[in-house]
């Protein structure tokens, strides 16, 4: 069996004895049943000189509620791309807007900014947004540990389109647009930095494109065909990553 990707927000270090988080152990111990003596691999988020690591760890004292581990090793991990990715994504409903994050985090997404829109047919406020943030960024967390990355992407607090176009970038500004005369792969590439756009179910109005393109956004093709918003999310990245980033 493959060793046990797991997520622990906390620092580490060779010889400690940590206690697994309620959702690491909850994974860990009531999921896939380990048990001590078992061992797993840790990650943590944090850079260190300029470096992100895996750490292998064993299984200790495991009881019904919780369970400690001991640090054995690490070893520095590099899956980063060279291209740095915001996506500002419409907010979508039911899975759409989870197999979104989910996916982009896969292909190298460096952070997510979900979107209020005219469109996105989506209405939450106050705790229940908060919930759902909550929810985003675990699903973040988890598809790190599905696919090798140390470096955990954050989902942004969502905000209003104007707002998102309004903050201050130096990245190059992408707008996915079903009818843009220009094509992804056209446009220049000065700083390995991209702020990219992509509108919910039914896209963005007139009036967001036009407040896109006064903020400096291009707009950009991906081909003939009208994509769903996950499918343009997910293609744009990936054409990203195939001409400035890490993938062949």
């Amino acid at each position: 069996m493959t060793t046990p990707r797991i997520y622990q927000n906390q620092a580490m270090a060779i010889g400690d004895t940590l206690q697994l988080n309620d959702d690491a152990f909850g994974h860990t111990v009531r999921v896939l049943r380990l048990a001590s003596g078992d061992t797993i691999t840790l990650f943590n988020g944090m850079e260190e000189d300029g470096e992100y690591f895996e750490y292998s760890a064993t299984l200790t004292q495991v009881g019904k509620k919780q369970a400690q581990v001991s640090i054995d090793s690490r070893q520095a991990k590099q899956l980063e791309s060279p291209l740095n990715i915001h996506l500002g994504q419409g907010i979508s409903r039911g899975d759409r807007m989870d197999f979104t994050l989910q996916k982009s985090v896969e292909l190298g997404v460096n952070a997510i900014t979900p979107l209020f829109t005219e469109r996105c047919g989506v209405k939450l406020s106050g705790e229940r947004l908060a919930k759902k943030r909550d929810q985003w960024q675990k699903i973040v967390i988890s598809a790190c540990e599905q696919s090798g990355r140390c470096f955990v992407p954050k989902v942004e607090d969502p905000v209003s389109l104007e707002n998102w176009l309004g903050q201050e970038t130096e990245a190059l500004k992408l707008n996915l647009h079903p009818r843009a005369e220009h094509s992804i792969m056209t446009l220049p590439m000065e700083n390995q930095k991209v702020r990219l756009l992509v509108g919910p179910e039914g896209g963005l109005c007139d009036e967001e494109l036009a407040q896109a393109k006064s903020k400096g956004f291009h707009d950009i093709l991906l081909g003939p065909r009208v994509l769903r918003t996950e499918t343009a999310a997910l293609t744009a990245i990936t054409a990203l990553q195939c001409r400035f980033g890490d993938l062949a």
